[in-house]
């Protein structure tokens, strides 16, 4: 199965050990399914640890490592406007670009959509149940 997470299951599974987001990310780097993400969505990622949660550069390079050892990174073109946040359209282009089967997502705006294109939407719980957590 291939998948893309959305920067806020990053966020979690970093900043929140034991979060269901942490043992999603743990299915990934396990294996259990094919992580791909991409420069912009790595390049949120640093920015919303930097900025919002106050991470010092060593644990954001830590966790960027991390995702780069455990997913395929993949360089997107900025070209999908099917969401107003421009930061969401970077997952949906993304997830087109890989052809994945599942955005793994807590974002509302994304959650709304259901689908794009053959990609399906999903909470982090509803990844977990899939895959029979």
């Amino acid at each position: 199965m291939r998948v893309v997470f959305d920067t806020n299951v990053y966020v979690s599974a970093f900043a929140i050990p034991g979060s269901l987001s942490d043992e999603a990310y743990g299915h990934a780097r396990a294996g259990d399914v094919e992580l791909f993400t991409s420069v912009a969505i790595l390049t949120e990622l640093a920015s919303t640890l930097r900025d919002k949660f106050h991470w010092e550069e060593r644990p954001i390079t830590a966790a960027l490592t991390s995702i780069s050892k455990s997913a395929t990174v993949v360089k997107t073109t900025p070209h999908v406007t099917a969401v107003r946040h421009a930061s969401d359209n970077r997952i949906l282009e993304c997830a087109q670009l890989v052809e994945a089967d599942l955005i793994v997502t807590g974002d509302p705006h994304l959650l709304k959509l259901r689908d794009f294109g053959s990609t399906g939407i999903v909470k982090v719980s509803t990844f977990l149940r899939i895959l029979g957590r």
